[in-house]
């Protein structure tokens, strides 16, 4: 009898808790599905799905080396994912499949329509922790709930990993060879258009190139991380979201990699350190809210009372921020960096977000899906978790009146332009001083083809002001 993975956001043989379980229960052959249609549901950018196939190319060559056969299988999306588990365990033998965990309310459902399924006819299901640190439900507060404060979530998670800290999974070995041929990996899936080379060299796939990532960042970078990771100019972040999220890299990995950087200590001694450990831990603590708070998966507000916010419909706006086209320059900047490399910096995210929420008063939920379809690194619960504390209608949110302004956030952390003549080329002639501004220099002296404002960023923070202090303080029906 033998054992099944069944792979989906954990794109790794290292550190990868299903696989190992699987492997040390007894021969194993591994299963990935292509779900085009369930992709496109969700909003999940080209570059993205071919980042997911780059990465399957490279995992196969991993399995070879463990004598793990992966099996391909397409279906149009996961209400039939059932049945094709249930072939694959019949057609080879098979008496359990092991999974690592994911969160969401589809990904939720899946899993126990599969389990169902599977259980009836007699085929075990294993279903392991492995994407965070703390199972959903074992970190909550006094009351029994789930945490909605960041940082008394970050205060419980201190002292659960000063008690026990998570270790990385030993190596593999390989296994007995198996008389199973694994399937070609495709290099593309009809629907999804592949990204330009520009943007794949920018993401390498595989484990060794995470791996490499992860420790040049660990070895050079960690240290100053606090110090500059808001400079988007700047080498100061790790870039390995897109990583994360496809589960090339384990969170353990990276939180492993900062604690031999920093003697060993998590929450004292080096602050860049410290700072992007806690990052890690808001990227664990919005994978808990989606479980806690199913809602935020069904397009809800997690703050249900402003769910009665009047937002604006204005679709040229909106388009001239897709565009990158809104007279803004660090606003337009970021815009063009994420169509070019399918990620943007993270403070440009917000910065952007802020703006089409309080500046153009335009629904979260616009942004929320336009990244999804553009990110790399899109995630349902950073993604979704970023976005409302932007519009001040999530857990821990920014508070209503705090509103970025793009021009003096630009002259703050892009001082010198470098950014921004980066991406907008058109601006590349004017000095440090005015290119965060150039529609102040007015008429005659304003650079050629490039807008003016679309939106006067005074009287707009006023109109966001008075919406929200408009806004009736009254329980929207979950």
């Amino acid at each position: 009898m033998q054992r099944l993975m069944w792979l989906r956001t954990d794109l790794r043989t290292q550190d990868n808790t299903a696989l190992s379980e699987a492997m040390l229960s007894g021969p194993t052959i591994a299963l990935y599905l292509i779900t085009p249609q369930q992709w496109q549901r969700h909003d999940d950018a080209p570059c993205k799905v071919d980042f997911w196939l780059r990465n399957l190319a490279e995992l196969q060559r991993a399995l070879a080396r463990l004598n793990v056969p992966l099996l391909i299988r397409h279906c149009a999306d996961w209400g039939d994912a059932p049945t094709q588990l249930a072939e694959v365990c019949h057609q080879h033998n098979v008496c359990a499949v092991h999974v690592n965990e994911e969160y969401g309310v589809n990904e939720s459902l899946r899993d126990q329509q599969v389990a169902a399924y599977l259980r009836q006819q007699d085929i075990a299901w294993h279903s392991h922790l492995d994407q965070l640190f703390f199972r959903p439900g074992s970190v909550l507060t006094r009351s029994g709930g789930y945490f909605q404060v960041y940082s008394q979530f970050r205060k419980v998670c201190y002292e659960r990993l000063h008690s026990a800290l998570p270790a990385c999974i030993a190596p593999l070995r390989p296994q007995a060879p198996l008389a199973i041929a694994s399937d070609p990996t495709p290099e593309a899936v009809a629907g999804f258009t592949t990204p330009g080379a520009s943007l794949r060299e920018l993401w390498p796939a595989g484990e060794d190139a995470a791996q490499q990532r992860l420790q040049r960042f660990a070895d050079e970078q960690v240290s100053e991380y606090d110090r500059q990771r808001d400079f988007p100019a700047r080498p100061g972040t790790s870039q390995l979201s897109a990583y994360l999220a496809a589960g090339v890299l384990s969170p353990r990995q990276c939180l492993h990699a900062a604690l031999s950087a920093n003697q060993g200590e998590f929450d004292s001694g080096n602050p860049g350190a410290v700072t992007w450990i806690n990052e890690l831990l808001w990227r664990e603590f919005y994978k808990h809210i989606l479980v806690g708070y199913p809602r935020v998966s069904r397009h809800r507000a997690f703050r249900l009372e402003t769910e009665a916010l009047r937002w604006r419909d204005a679709p040229q706006e909106l388009a001239a921020w897709q565009e990158g086209r809104t007279g803004l320059p660090l606003i337009d900047a970021a815009m063009r960096q994420l169509q070019a490399t399918g990620w943007m910096h993270n403070r440009l995210r917000m910065v952007v977000a802020m703006f089409l929420t309080k500046n153009l008063l335009i629904d979260w939920r616009e942004g929320e899906r336009f990244f999804m379809r553009q990110l790399i690194d899109g995630d349902l619960a950073a993604n979704n978790g970023g976005w409302q504390w932007s519009a001040s209608t999530g857990t821990d949110a920014a508070p209503y009146f705090r509103i970025f302004n793009p021009i003096s956030q630009s002259q703050k952390f892009d001082p010198d332009g470098h950014f921004i003549r980066h991406w907008l080329p058109e601006l590349a002639s004017l000095n440090k001083r005015d290119i965060h501004d150039p529609a102040a220099l007015g008429g005659l002296f304003a650079p050629s083809g490039y807008p003016r404002p679309i939106v006067d960023l005074s009287r707009s923070r006023e109109r966001a002001l008075s919406a929200f202090k408009d806004l009736n303080a009254r329980e929207v029906p979950a």
